[in-house]
């Protein structure tokens, strides 16, 4: 029997939808790299059953397969987990994809020894009922293996951009929470024998101008083009809000052609289950 409440059963529902607009594959492709490097630090053997949760389109999945491991990645968005099908299909892996909330994984108790989250998990609206479930789905001894965007990194100043033009819902804690180092130690306080929490960074990496990013997240990053739908009667406000991101984008880009090169910090968060 579901315990959510009206107000949360109707808000995941919207939450969905959001993460199916777009096309979240254009933006994922902007940090594969940084993604592999993530699956390459955890350096675990061929045959470790590593779960993706909150997948997308499989840009852990996809290098977790590669070095031998039995991978699932589990989603809510139905078209991404198509993409990561098809991601894994054209490169001869075999994934299991599957759709499942990460407030209520379709997994049995310790099923796996790695559990991984990049950019995903964060976005669940219950980050209490999240992080019980990756603990209860993980093997004694198996390890959590989390990226979360940080409030003062430049995606978490991209966050908070839009935020002061759209409010965020009310059902919903800021999922950058997930970066702060305290809240994390609180969340998996539980059943953890270890916790260790490094500040890394990852690379955005266009061949347009910083202008022209902005336009690119409105069009293929679903909770960006809600925000800008948001606002559809007030053209006034879609302009400004444009502007800010676009002044955010321009003042952190390194590069020093018409190509955009910025560089945001995430917290890792590599969790040993007791």
């Amino acid at each position: 029997m579901s315990t959510l409440t009206p107000e949360m059963e109707s808000f995941k529902v919207r939450l969905k939808a959001t993460w199916m607009a777009g096309d979240f594959t254009q933006i994922a492709r902007s940090y594969e790299s940084g993604a592999t490097e993530f699956i390459e630090r955890l350096n675990f053997a061929q045959g470790t059953n590593v779960l993706d949760v909150a997948c997308g389109t499989g840009n852990l999945a996809i290098p977790a397969a590669r070095r031998g491991a039995i991978v699932t990645g589990v989603d809510i968005a139905i078209n991404l987990l198509a993409q990561g099908r098809s991601r894994a299909q054209a490169e001869g892996l075999t994934i299991q994809f599957d759709e499942g909330d990460a407030e209520k994984l379709p997994y049995n108790d310790a099923s796996f020894d790695i559990i991984v989250s990049m950019f995903g998990v964060m976005f669940a609206p219950r980050p209490e009922k999240a992080a019980q479930e990756l603990t209860r789905v993980c093997r004694t001894g198996g390890r959590i293996a989390l990226a979360n965007w940080t409030p003062t990194g430049f995606i978490g100043q991209v966050f908070k951009t839009i935020a002061a033009h759209v409010p965020p819902p009310p059902l919903m804690p800021s999922p950058v929470l997930w970066g702060d180092e305290e809240t994390v130690c609180e969340r998996l306080r539980e059943n953890i024998s270890d916790l260790r929490l490094t500040r890394r960074l990852i690379s955005f990496k266009f061949p347009f101008t910083p202008a022209d990013v902005v336009e690119f997240w409105r069009v293929y990053y679903g909770p960006t083009q809600r925000a800008f739908e948001a606002l559809t009667a007030n053209p006034e406000k879609q302009v400004a809000l444009r502007r800010d991101l676009e002044r955010l984008w321009l003042d952190h880009n390194q590069a020093k052609d018409n190509s955009t090169h910025v560089e945001s910090e995430y917290l890792e968060v590599i969790a040993t289950r007791r």
